[in-house]
Protein backbone atom coordinates (compact mmCIF):
# COMPACT_ATOMS: atom_id res chain seq x y z
CA UNK A 1 0.00 0.00 0.00
CA UNK A 2 1.46 3.66 -0.63
CA UNK A 3 2.03 6.34 1.21
CA UNK A 4 -0.69 9.02 0.55
CA UNK A 5 0.51 12.28 -1.23
CA UNK A 6 1.81 15.11 0.79
CA UNK A 7 -0.78 17.63 0.51
CA UNK A 8 0.17 21.21 -0.39
CA UNK A 9 0.23 22.40 3.52
CA UNK A 10 3.19 19.85 3.92
CA UNK A 11 5.12 21.13 1.05
CA UNK A 12 4.96 24.68 2.71
CA UNK A 13 5.42 23.12 6.41
CA UNK A 14 8.72 21.57 5.15
CA UNK A 15 9.71 24.56 3.19
CA UNK A 16 9.40 26.93 6.03
CA UNK A 17 11.23 24.69 8.08
CA UNK A 18 14.11 25.17 5.80
CA UNK A 19 13.38 28.93 5.55
CA UNK A 20 13.61 29.50 9.18
CA UNK A 21 16.74 27.51 9.74
CA UNK A 22 18.32 29.43 6.86
CA UNK A 23 17.28 32.75 8.14
CA UNK A 24 19.08 31.45 11.65
CA UNK A 25 22.10 30.41 9.42
CA UNK A 26 22.34 33.52 8.30
CA UNK A 27 23.10 36.11 11.52
CA UNK A 28 25.23 33.24 12.79
CA UNK A 29 27.36 34.11 9.52
CA UNK A 30 27.29 37.78 9.60
CA UNK A 31 28.37 37.43 13.07
CA UNK A 32 31.07 35.01 11.88
CA UNK A 33 32.09 36.72 8.67
CA UNK A 34 32.42 40.04 10.36
CA UNK A 35 35.44 38.87 12.43
CA UNK A 36 37.51 37.68 9.19
CA UNK A 37 36.71 40.69 7.62
CA UNK A 38 38.33 42.93 9.82
CA UNK A 39 41.24 40.64 11.09
CA UNK A 40 42.00 40.52 6.81
CA UNK A 41 42.02 44.19 6.48
CA UNK A 42 43.13 45.32 9.34
CA UNK A 43 46.28 42.75 10.18
CA UNK A 44 46.84 41.49 6.33
CA UNK A 45 45.80 44.46 4.45
CA UNK A 46 43.77 45.24 0.97
CA UNK A 47 46.42 43.43 -1.44
CA UNK A 48 46.47 40.56 0.86
CA UNK A 49 42.96 40.06 0.65
CA UNK A 50 43.33 40.80 -2.97
CA UNK A 51 45.34 37.85 -3.49
CA UNK A 52 42.95 35.61 -1.91
CA UNK A 53 39.93 36.80 -3.34
CA UNK A 54 41.25 35.33 -6.84
CA UNK A 55 42.33 32.14 -5.78
CA UNK A 56 39.43 31.76 -4.01
CA UNK A 57 37.33 32.64 -7.51
CA UNK A 58 39.53 30.34 -9.26
CA UNK A 59 39.54 27.20 -6.61
CA UNK A 60 36.07 27.32 -5.76
CA UNK A 61 35.01 27.74 -9.56
CA UNK A 62 36.79 24.43 -10.05
CA UNK A 63 34.88 22.78 -7.55
CA UNK A 64 31.66 24.27 -8.56
CA UNK A 65 32.49 22.50 -11.92
CA UNK A 66 33.08 19.01 -10.32
CA UNK A 67 29.83 19.31 -9.13
CA UNK A 68 28.60 18.52 -11.75
CA UNK A 69 24.95 20.59 -11.37
CA UNK A 70 24.71 17.52 -8.76
CA UNK A 71 23.45 20.07 -6.11
CA UNK A 72 20.44 20.50 -7.47
CA UNK A 73 19.68 17.49 -10.31
CA UNK A 74 20.78 15.19 -7.27
CA UNK A 75 16.93 15.21 -5.81
CA UNK A 76 15.75 14.21 -9.02
CA UNK A 77 18.38 11.06 -9.14
CA UNK A 78 17.25 10.03 -5.17
CA UNK A 79 13.67 10.03 -6.42
CA UNK A 80 14.26 7.91 -9.44
CA UNK A 81 16.65 5.07 -9.83
CA UNK A 82 19.47 6.44 -7.30
CA UNK A 83 16.61 5.93 -4.26
CA UNK A 84 18.87 3.43 -2.73
CA UNK A 85 22.80 4.39 -2.96
CA UNK A 86 22.02 7.45 -5.35
CA UNK A 87 24.24 9.84 -2.72
CA UNK A 88 27.59 7.64 -3.01
CA UNK A 89 27.02 7.16 -6.79
CA UNK A 90 27.22 11.46 -6.87
CA UNK A 91 29.88 11.69 -4.57
CA UNK A 92 32.19 8.56 -6.57
CA UNK A 93 30.97 11.07 -10.24
CA UNK A 94 31.89 13.99 -8.12
CA UNK A 95 35.55 13.14 -7.05
CA UNK A 96 36.60 12.11 -10.26
CA UNK A 97 35.68 15.25 -11.71
CA UNK A 98 37.67 17.34 -8.86
CA UNK A 99 41.27 15.17 -10.11
CA UNK A 100 41.95 16.58 -13.12
CA UNK A 101 40.74 20.02 -11.96
CA UNK A 102 43.06 19.90 -9.14
CA UNK A 103 46.03 18.32 -10.84
CA UNK A 104 45.83 20.80 -13.29
CA UNK A 105 45.95 23.62 -11.02
CA UNK A 106 48.46 22.12 -9.03
CA UNK A 107 50.74 22.31 -12.15
CA UNK A 108 50.04 25.62 -13.09
CA UNK A 109 49.29 27.39 -10.14
CA UNK A 110 49.88 30.81 -11.93
CA UNK A 111 46.30 30.38 -12.92
CA UNK A 112 45.23 30.96 -9.21
CA UNK A 113 48.23 33.68 -8.94
CA UNK A 114 48.80 35.79 -11.94
CA UNK A 115 50.24 38.95 -10.27
CA UNK A 116 52.57 37.51 -7.67
CA UNK A 117 55.16 35.17 -6.82
CA UNK A 118 54.59 31.76 -6.30
CA UNK A 119 56.01 29.69 -3.28
CA UNK A 120 54.99 25.83 -2.15
CA UNK A 121 52.45 26.32 -0.39
CA UNK A 122 50.73 28.27 -3.46
CA UNK A 123 50.78 25.00 -5.24
CA UNK A 124 49.15 23.06 -2.22
CA UNK A 125 46.08 24.93 -2.43
CA UNK A 126 44.04 23.08 -4.96
CA UNK A 127 44.01 19.90 -2.62
CA UNK A 128 40.86 21.63 -1.17
CA UNK A 129 38.80 21.22 -4.39
CA UNK A 130 38.19 17.68 -3.95
CA UNK A 131 37.00 18.43 -0.08
CA UNK A 132 34.79 22.19 -1.17
CA UNK A 133 33.11 19.36 -3.80
CA UNK A 134 32.37 16.72 -2.21
CA UNK A 135 30.75 18.79 0.90
CA UNK A 136 28.36 20.02 -1.48
CA UNK A 137 27.34 16.99 -2.72
CA UNK A 138 26.98 15.46 0.62
CA UNK A 139 25.29 18.36 1.89
CA UNK A 140 22.86 18.64 -0.64
CA UNK A 141 21.87 14.60 0.32
CA UNK A 142 21.01 15.90 3.49
CA UNK A 143 19.06 18.87 2.09
CA UNK A 144 16.73 15.80 0.36
CA UNK A 145 16.36 14.61 3.57
CA UNK A 146 14.75 17.77 4.38
CA UNK A 147 18.07 17.91 7.09
CA UNK A 148 19.56 22.03 6.10
CA UNK A 149 20.73 22.40 9.95
CA UNK A 150 23.67 20.30 8.51
CA UNK A 151 24.50 23.04 5.82
CA UNK A 152 24.20 25.95 8.60
CA UNK A 153 26.22 24.09 10.99
CA UNK A 154 28.89 23.36 7.93
CA UNK A 155 28.83 26.31 5.99
CA UNK A 156 27.26 29.17 8.36
CA UNK A 157 29.31 28.46 12.25
CA UNK A 158 32.32 25.69 11.63
CA UNK A 159 33.51 27.60 8.13
CA UNK A 160 33.72 31.15 8.78
CA UNK A 161 34.34 30.78 12.46
CA UNK A 162 37.45 28.18 11.57
CA UNK A 163 38.72 31.29 9.11
CA UNK A 164 38.36 33.58 11.34
CA UNK A 165 40.55 31.80 14.43
CA UNK A 166 43.16 30.51 12.06
CA UNK A 167 44.00 33.87 10.22
CA UNK A 168 44.12 35.86 13.82
CA UNK A 169 46.15 32.69 14.77
CA UNK A 170 48.64 33.03 11.71
CA UNK A 171 48.68 36.84 11.47
CA UNK A 172 52.33 36.67 13.13
CA UNK A 173 53.63 33.78 12.04
CA UNK A 174 52.37 33.59 8.40
CA UNK A 175 51.43 37.16 7.09
CA UNK A 176 52.19 36.72 3.61
CA UNK A 177 50.55 33.08 3.45
CA UNK A 178 48.00 33.15 6.35
CA UNK A 179 44.53 34.12 5.28
CA UNK A 180 45.42 31.25 2.65
CA UNK A 181 46.17 28.60 4.59
CA UNK A 182 42.88 29.87 6.94
CA UNK A 183 40.77 29.17 4.10
CA UNK A 184 42.24 25.53 3.25
CA UNK A 185 41.87 25.21 7.18
CA UNK A 186 38.11 26.34 7.16
CA UNK A 187 37.40 24.30 4.14
CA UNK A 188 38.63 21.18 5.57
CA UNK A 189 37.04 21.69 8.60
CA UNK A 190 33.47 22.30 6.88
CA UNK A 191 34.20 18.91 4.89
CA UNK A 192 34.01 16.86 8.44
CA UNK A 193 31.23 18.54 9.54
CA UNK A 194 29.66 18.05 6.33
CA UNK A 195 30.78 14.07 6.38
CA UNK A 196 29.48 13.36 9.79
CA UNK A 197 26.03 13.58 9.79
CA UNK A 198 25.92 12.11 5.83
CA UNK A 199 27.91 9.13 7.05
CA UNK A 200 24.84 9.08 10.09
CA UNK A 201 22.05 9.95 7.90
CA UNK A 202 22.64 8.59 4.85
CA UNK A 203 24.81 5.72 5.97
CA UNK A 204 27.63 3.50 4.30
CA UNK A 205 26.82 2.16 0.75
CA UNK A 206 24.34 -1.31 0.98
CA UNK A 207 25.19 -3.68 -1.95
CA UNK A 208 26.98 -1.14 -3.93
CA UNK A 209 29.09 -1.60 -6.98
CA UNK A 210 30.69 1.20 -9.15
CA UNK A 211 28.49 1.53 -12.08
CA UNK A 212 30.52 2.79 -14.97
CA UNK A 213 27.61 2.89 -17.43
CA UNK A 214 24.87 4.35 -15.19
CA UNK A 215 27.75 6.76 -13.36
CA UNK A 216 28.19 8.39 -17.18
CA UNK A 217 24.59 8.38 -17.84
CA UNK A 218 24.06 10.27 -14.61
CA UNK A 219 26.99 12.93 -15.22
CA UNK A 220 25.73 13.33 -19.31
CA UNK A 221 22.18 14.10 -17.89
CA UNK A 222 23.19 16.71 -15.82
CA UNK A 223 25.38 18.30 -18.42
CA UNK A 224 22.62 21.26 -18.99
CA UNK A 225 21.98 22.16 -15.14
CA UNK A 226 26.11 22.09 -14.08
CA UNK A 227 26.59 24.49 -16.81
CA UNK A 228 23.91 26.87 -15.49
CA UNK A 229 25.16 26.07 -12.36
CA UNK A 230 28.49 27.38 -13.42
CA UNK A 231 27.53 30.27 -15.56
CA UNK A 232 25.26 31.35 -12.18
CA UNK A 233 28.04 30.89 -10.30
CA UNK A 234 30.48 32.34 -12.41
CA UNK A 235 28.24 35.41 -12.93
CA UNK A 236 28.90 36.26 -9.14
CA UNK A 237 33.02 36.08 -9.71
CA UNK A 238 32.91 37.52 -13.12
CA UNK A 239 32.74 41.02 -11.50
CA UNK A 240 36.10 40.01 -9.90
CA UNK A 241 38.18 39.13 -12.40
CA UNK A 242 36.75 42.23 -14.92
CA UNK A 243 37.59 44.21 -12.14
CA UNK A 244 40.99 42.94 -11.82
CA UNK A 245 41.47 43.56 -15.41
CA UNK A 246 41.16 47.64 -14.76
CA UNK A 247 42.39 48.65 -11.48
CA UNK A 248 45.04 47.82 -8.53
CA UNK A 249 44.92 44.31 -6.34
CA UNK A 250 43.92 46.94 -3.21
CA UNK A 251 40.86 47.98 -5.12
CA UNK A 252 39.89 44.47 -6.01
CA UNK A 253 40.70 43.79 -2.01
CA UNK A 254 38.54 46.21 -1.11
CA UNK A 255 35.39 45.41 -3.58
CA UNK A 256 35.92 41.70 -2.78
CA UNK A 257 35.35 42.63 1.21
CA UNK A 258 32.11 45.02 -0.46
CA UNK A 259 31.18 41.04 -1.98
CA UNK A 260 31.58 39.18 1.39
CA UNK A 261 29.31 41.81 3.13
CA UNK A 262 26.69 41.45 0.27
CA UNK A 263 26.53 37.77 -0.73
CA UNK A 264 25.46 37.16 2.62
CA UNK A 265 21.95 37.21 1.68
CA UNK A 266 22.55 35.07 -1.30
CA UNK A 267 22.83 32.30 1.12
CA UNK A 268 19.11 32.40 1.86
CA UNK A 269 18.22 31.72 -1.63
CA UNK A 270 21.15 29.26 -2.95
CA UNK A 271 20.43 27.44 0.41
CA UNK A 272 16.73 26.92 -0.16
CA UNK A 273 17.49 24.89 -3.90
CA UNK A 274 17.90 21.38 -2.26
CA UNK A 275 15.13 22.37 0.07
CA UNK A 276 13.09 22.97 -3.09
CA UNK A 277 14.56 19.99 -5.38
CA UNK A 278 12.35 17.16 -3.43
CA UNK A 279 9.05 19.27 -3.38
CA UNK A 280 8.94 19.98 -6.33
CA UNK A 281 10.18 16.40 -7.84
CA UNK A 282 7.26 15.21 -6.12
CA UNK A 283 4.75 17.37 -7.97
CA UNK A 284 6.19 16.32 -10.95
CA UNK A 285 5.76 13.29 -10.44
CA UNK A 286 1.53 13.85 -10.08
CA UNK A 287 2.28 16.18 -12.98
CA UNK A 288 1.02 18.92 -10.69
CA UNK A 289 2.28 22.16 -12.18
CA UNK A 290 0.54 24.58 -10.70
CA UNK A 291 1.19 23.34 -7.05
CA UNK A 292 5.14 24.48 -8.25
CA UNK A 293 4.20 28.06 -9.22
CA UNK A 294 2.46 28.32 -5.99
CA UNK A 295 5.46 26.83 -4.00
CA UNK A 296 8.22 28.46 -6.22
CA UNK A 297 6.75 32.05 -5.86
CA UNK A 298 5.86 31.54 -1.77
CA UNK A 299 9.43 30.67 -1.17
CA UNK A 300 10.15 33.72 -3.80
CA UNK A 301 8.84 36.38 -1.75
CA UNK A 302 9.90 35.13 1.13
CA UNK A 303 13.63 35.01 -0.01
CA UNK A 304 12.92 38.95 -1.58
CA UNK A 305 11.05 40.10 1.65
CA UNK A 306 14.41 38.97 3.99
CA UNK A 307 16.90 40.50 1.04
CA UNK A 308 15.12 43.50 1.30
CA UNK A 309 15.32 43.69 4.85
CA UNK A 310 19.08 42.63 4.75
CA UNK A 311 19.86 45.41 1.89
CA UNK A 312 18.97 47.97 3.94
CA UNK A 313 19.92 46.92 7.47
CA UNK A 314 23.72 46.50 5.56
CA UNK A 315 23.39 49.43 2.94
CA UNK A 316 22.26 52.53 4.82
CA UNK A 317 25.43 52.21 7.67
CA UNK A 318 27.47 50.43 4.84
CA UNK A 319 30.30 53.62 5.70
CA UNK A 320 30.34 52.15 9.26
CA UNK A 321 30.57 48.66 7.99
CA UNK A 322 33.01 48.77 5.80
CA UNK A 323 35.18 51.12 8.01
CA UNK A 324 35.48 48.73 10.32
CA UNK A 325 37.53 46.24 8.40
CA UNK A 326 41.01 48.33 7.40
CA UNK A 327 42.87 51.04 9.21
CA UNK A 328 42.09 54.59 8.11
CA UNK A 329 39.07 54.18 6.39
CA UNK A 330 40.50 52.64 3.70
CA UNK A 331 37.69 50.03 3.01
CA UNK A 332 35.12 52.63 2.88
CA UNK A 333 35.91 53.50 -0.95
CA UNK A 334 33.92 50.47 -1.69
CA UNK A 335 30.40 51.65 -0.46
CA UNK A 336 29.03 52.38 -3.70
CA UNK A 337 30.32 48.84 -4.71
CA UNK A 338 28.76 47.79 -1.84
CA UNK A 339 25.09 49.13 -2.88
CA UNK A 340 24.69 48.22 -6.17
CA UNK A 341 25.82 44.85 -5.04
CA UNK A 342 22.92 44.55 -2.25
CA UNK A 343 20.60 45.60 -5.57
CA UNK A 344 22.14 42.83 -7.43
CA UNK A 345 20.85 40.18 -4.69
CA UNK A 346 17.17 41.42 -4.48
CA UNK A 347 16.98 41.63 -8.34
CA UNK A 348 18.07 38.10 -8.77
CA UNK A 349 15.33 36.49 -6.28
CA UNK A 350 12.75 35.78 -8.67
CA UNK A 351 16.02 34.48 -11.16
CA UNK A 352 16.41 32.13 -8.72
CA UNK A 353 13.29 31.08 -7.48
CA UNK A 354 12.26 30.90 -11.46
CA UNK A 355 15.22 28.50 -12.58
CA UNK A 356 14.36 26.13 -9.19
CA UNK A 357 11.26 24.83 -11.67
CA UNK A 358 13.29 25.52 -14.63
CA UNK A 359 16.17 23.49 -13.88
CA UNK A 360 13.79 20.56 -14.13
CA UNK A 361 11.28 21.09 -16.73
CA UNK A 362 13.66 22.88 -19.10
CA UNK A 363 17.26 22.54 -18.43
CA UNK A 364 18.65 23.94 -21.77
CA UNK A 365 16.67 26.53 -22.26
CA UNK A 366 17.26 27.75 -18.91
CA UNK A 367 21.16 27.32 -19.83
CA UNK A 368 21.31 29.11 -22.49
CA UNK A 369 18.87 32.25 -20.78
CA UNK A 370 22.30 31.82 -17.83
CA UNK A 371 24.83 32.09 -20.59
CA UNK A 372 23.00 34.92 -22.47
CA UNK A 373 23.41 37.14 -18.26
CA UNK A 374 26.54 36.47 -17.95
CA UNK A 375 27.30 37.55 -21.36
CA UNK A 376 25.51 40.75 -21.07
CA UNK A 377 26.92 41.01 -17.57
CA UNK A 378 30.20 41.16 -19.23
CA UNK A 379 29.44 43.27 -22.18
CA UNK A 380 27.72 46.11 -19.54
CA UNK A 381 30.80 45.50 -17.62
CA UNK A 382 33.41 46.23 -19.91
CA UNK A 383 31.83 49.33 -21.63
CA UNK A 384 31.10 50.89 -17.93
CA UNK A 385 34.57 50.35 -17.34
CA UNK A 386 35.82 51.74 -20.30
CA UNK A 387 33.76 54.41 -20.19
CA UNK A 388 34.45 55.36 -16.71
CA UNK A 389 38.26 55.60 -17.59
CA UNK A 390 38.14 57.65 -20.20
CA UNK A 391 36.00 60.06 -18.11
CA UNK A 392 38.89 59.67 -15.23
CA UNK A 393 36.76 58.54 -12.76
CA UNK A 394 38.69 56.93 -9.62
CA UNK A 395 38.65 53.32 -8.88
CA UNK A 396 36.00 53.06 -6.53
CA UNK A 397 33.84 54.64 -9.22
CA UNK A 398 34.98 51.74 -11.18
CA UNK A 399 34.15 49.15 -8.62
CA UNK A 400 30.62 50.02 -8.50
CA UNK A 401 30.25 50.48 -11.73
CA UNK A 402 31.49 46.59 -12.28
CA UNK A 403 28.31 45.84 -9.81
CA UNK A 404 26.27 47.88 -11.73
CA UNK A 405 26.91 45.65 -14.72
CA UNK A 406 25.74 42.43 -12.83
CA UNK A 407 22.88 44.66 -11.54
CA UNK A 408 21.77 44.95 -15.03
CA UNK A 409 22.25 41.37 -16.19
CA UNK A 410 20.90 39.70 -12.98
CA UNK A 411 17.24 42.15 -13.67
CA UNK A 412 16.88 40.95 -17.41
CA UNK A 413 17.30 37.20 -16.49
CA UNK A 414 14.63 37.75 -13.64
CA UNK A 415 12.40 38.72 -15.88
CA UNK A 416 13.06 36.41 -18.43
CA UNK A 417 13.40 33.31 -16.34
CA UNK A 418 9.95 34.05 -14.51
CA UNK A 419 8.01 34.34 -18.04
CA UNK A 420 9.41 31.29 -18.77
CA UNK A 421 8.76 29.56 -15.66
CA UNK A 422 5.22 31.09 -15.81
CA UNK A 423 4.37 29.59 -18.97
CA UNK A 424 5.72 26.28 -18.48
CA UNK A 425 3.65 25.85 -15.18
CA UNK A 426 0.77 27.33 -16.58
CA UNK A 427 0.46 29.70 -13.48
CA UNK A 428 2.14 32.86 -12.72
CA UNK A 429 5.80 32.72 -11.02
CA UNK A 430 5.17 36.27 -8.88
CA UNK A 431 7.39 37.07 -5.60
CA UNK A 432 6.13 40.64 -5.68
CA UNK A 433 3.68 42.38 -2.76
CA UNK A 434 3.35 46.22 -2.20
CA UNK A 435 3.80 46.06 1.60
CA UNK A 436 7.51 45.64 0.92
CA UNK A 437 7.23 49.25 0.06
CA UNK A 438 6.02 50.31 3.09
CA UNK A 439 8.64 48.31 5.36
CA UNK A 440 11.56 49.57 3.71
CA UNK A 441 10.09 53.30 3.97
CA UNK A 442 10.08 52.89 7.86
CA UNK A 443 13.68 50.98 7.60
CA UNK A 444 14.88 54.08 5.91
CA UNK A 445 13.39 56.20 7.89
CA UNK A 446 14.55 54.37 11.29
CA UNK A 447 18.07 54.02 9.68
CA UNK A 448 18.34 57.90 8.40
CA UNK A 449 18.22 58.74 12.58
CA UNK A 450 20.81 56.20 13.34
CA UNK A 451 23.29 57.12 10.47
CA UNK A 452 23.20 60.65 12.59
CA UNK A 453 24.53 59.14 16.00
CA UNK A 454 28.27 57.73 17.05
CA UNK A 455 29.50 55.07 14.92
CA UNK A 456 29.02 52.21 17.48
CA UNK A 457 25.49 53.20 17.81
CA UNK A 458 25.22 52.96 14.55
CA UNK A 459 26.09 49.81 13.58
CA UNK A 460 25.63 47.72 17.39
CA UNK A 461 22.05 49.03 17.65
CA UNK A 462 20.77 50.88 14.27
CA UNK A 463 21.40 47.77 11.90
CA UNK A 464 18.94 45.75 14.78
CA UNK A 465 16.42 48.17 14.77
CA UNK A 466 16.39 48.56 10.81
CA UNK A 467 15.57 45.38 10.62
CA UNK A 468 13.02 45.10 13.50
CA UNK A 469 10.99 47.84 12.18
CA UNK A 470 11.15 46.36 8.63
CA UNK A 471 10.11 42.84 9.86
CA UNK A 472 7.47 43.86 11.90
CA UNK A 473 5.84 46.31 9.18
CA UNK A 474 6.15 43.46 6.71
CA UNK A 475 4.39 40.94 9.40
CA UNK A 476 1.32 43.67 9.86
CA UNK A 477 0.58 44.58 6.81
CA UNK A 478 2.52 41.88 3.89
CA UNK A 479 2.53 38.21 5.68
CA UNK A 480 -0.57 36.15 4.44
CA UNK A 481 -1.24 33.42 6.69
CA UNK A 482 0.48 30.95 4.40
CA UNK A 483 3.59 33.20 5.04
CA UNK A 484 3.32 33.31 8.93
CA UNK A 485 4.09 29.05 8.91
CA UNK A 486 7.75 30.26 8.45
CA UNK A 487 7.78 31.35 11.97
CA UNK A 488 6.08 28.81 13.67
CA UNK A 489 7.07 25.66 14.86
CA UNK A 490 6.18 22.22 13.21
CA UNK A 491 4.21 20.41 15.56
Amino acid sequence: MTAPAPEQGDDIQALAKGGRTNVAGFFVRLLARIPFLIIGGQWYGAEALGRLAYAIVIVEFAAQIATLGLKRGLALHLSGEGKENGAWDGLVVVLLATLPLTILLMWVPEIMFPNSQINRLDNLLPLIIPALAASDLMLAALAYRFDVASTVRARAVIEPWTISIAAFALAWSLPRDGLLVAYALSMAAAFIASLIPFLRTIGLPRNWKPRPRELWALTRRNVPLAAADAIEWGSRRLDLAILGLFVSPATVGIYWVAQQVASLPQKLKTSFDPVLGPVITRRLEEKNLPAIATQVSQVGFWILAAQVGIAFALGIPAEGILGLVGPGGGFVSGTGALAFLLLAEVVASLAVVSEAALVYIARLRNMLISLGMITVQAVASVAILFVMQREGLSEAWMAAGVAMGLCIALAISSVVKSRLASRLLGAPVSVWRWSIVWAAAGAVFVGQIFIRLPEWVELAVGIPAILAVYGWLLWKLGFREEDRVLFRKMA
